[in-house]
């Protein structure tokens, strides 16, 4: 079976963790404080916490811009749950903006429409989560000039695009955000297993990214509230989880840091690829624009039939014929615990529409180009005995 996606380690990668298992620290040691500093430099800001999962970050993130009880987030339907979970999990409240169909990301003329209702009505959110779809990033200079108008916070959803840049910004700099997220999950662009980073430019903010992953507790000296400074001292500041990366984590992070632009170029090899030899009379293709390097973390066909009969015979032909396909994403918002919150089908029509006609076809590093041009020429033999062009 091929996978849609998967991990790509090496025996620089294995070292790099056998290394750590033989040191003296396995987690709380230096090769997190070391990722932290690589992530900072590979993205031009200033500041990194790491964590245990992108979901994480995307807690500690909303934490840090001080969200709160009864604040709105917006965010996209189309992208995995915890993009909107993390405001439910501060007792906020969550709604979305719809996508823009061939992208996948966040319709900038839908959100400056919804922000001009919603002030109206005195229900501006305190943050947006524009989510990076498939690695190709969004219109972070449009959403910052709204953010500055319509005072809301920018959470820059990215764990699809780490490596990727717009006009010739590397996402994650936070130019045009206060904070930027990025998942290490197997699938995704480089890996530590399971793991996550926040990262900011602020001081302010970065001290509270630390604060809550670490069970709101500082032994920083500097930063106490209270006036004891005996060595043994620490201070709880606030209700805080532990989600602490590990060292180990940590380390094979640190190994395929040093690799993130040989796996976008792989990536985007392999795109150029299905992007030549796919029928577009069938399929509608990710986007390509020369002001964007997508990561390609997805390579995501859209059917131009509309057929849900078609839809689902594509992919069970191609699961027939092991190649793992995926579809990204349900949208969140007709998951039965979002419709117990009042959402409902038809709400986000595009984000709806693109999950009915999306497939999320095999690419990663080490597919294999007679694979590629094996699942192009599948997808295609199938879409040309079954239609009629």
């Amino acid at each position: 079976m091929i996978p849609y996606s998967t991990q790509t380690i090496d025996n620089k990668d294995i070292k790099a963790v056998l290394k750590t298992l033989r040191s003296s620290f396995l987690t709380q040691g230096p090769q997190t404080q070391k990722f932290e500093n690589l992530i900072s430099q590979k993205v031009g800001a200033k500041y990194t916490a790491v964590v245990n999962s992108a979901t994480s970050a995307l807690h500690i993130a909303c934490s840090a811009l001080g969200f709160k009880k009864n604040d709105i987030l917006w965010t996209t339907p189309n992208t995995f749950v915890a993009s909107a979970n993390c405001a439910l999990h501060l007792g906020g409240k969550i709604d979305f903006v719809d996508i823009d169909y061939l992208s996948g990301n966040i319709d900038l003329n839908l959100l400056e429409k919804k922000l001009i209702i919603s002030k109206k009505k005195n229900k501006l959110p305190k943050i947006l989560v524009p989510v990076h779809f498939a690695g190709y990033p969004t219109q972070q200079d449009k959403i910052y000039k709204l953010s500055k108008k319509y005072k809301f916070k920018i959470l820059e959803d990215a764990s699809h695009s780490f490596g990727a840049k717009y006009k010739g910004e590397k996402v994650g700099s936070c130019k045009w955000s206060d904070i930027t997220v990025f998942s290490f999950h197997p699938v995704k662009i480089i890996t530590t297993f399971e793991g996550g980073a926040a990262i900011t430019n602020s001081r302010q903010i970065y001290n509270r990214l630390k604060l809550f992953s670490n069970h709101g507790i500082t032994k920083d000296k500097n930063l106490f509230i209270g006036y004891k400074k005996q060595a043994w001292q620490y201070e709880q500041q606030l209700l805080g989880l532990n989600y602490r990366m590990n060292d180990v984590s940590a380390s094979i992070g640190i190994s395929q840091i040093k690799k993130l632009s040989k796996f976008i170029k792989k990536r985007n090899n392999i795109a150029n690829i299905y992007n030549k030899t796919l029928d577009k009379n069938f399929l509608i293709l990710p986007p390509k624009e020369k002001k964007i390097l997508s990561s390609y973390h997805l390579y995501v066909i859209k059917l131009k039939n509309k057929s849900k009969f078609l839809h689902e015979s594509l992919f069970n032909y191609l699961r027939k014929k092991k190649i793992n396909v995926n579809l990204h994403y349900i949208p969140v918002h007709l998951q039965p615990y979002y419709k117990n919150l009042g959402f409902k089908k038809g709400d986000f029509k595009n984000a709806e529409k693109h999950s009915s006609r999306s497939i999320s076809i095999p690419i990663f590093p080490n597919l294999a180009k007679k694979d590629v041009l094996k699942i192009s020429n599948l997808i295609n033999k199938f879409l040309n005995k079954n239609l009629i062009k």
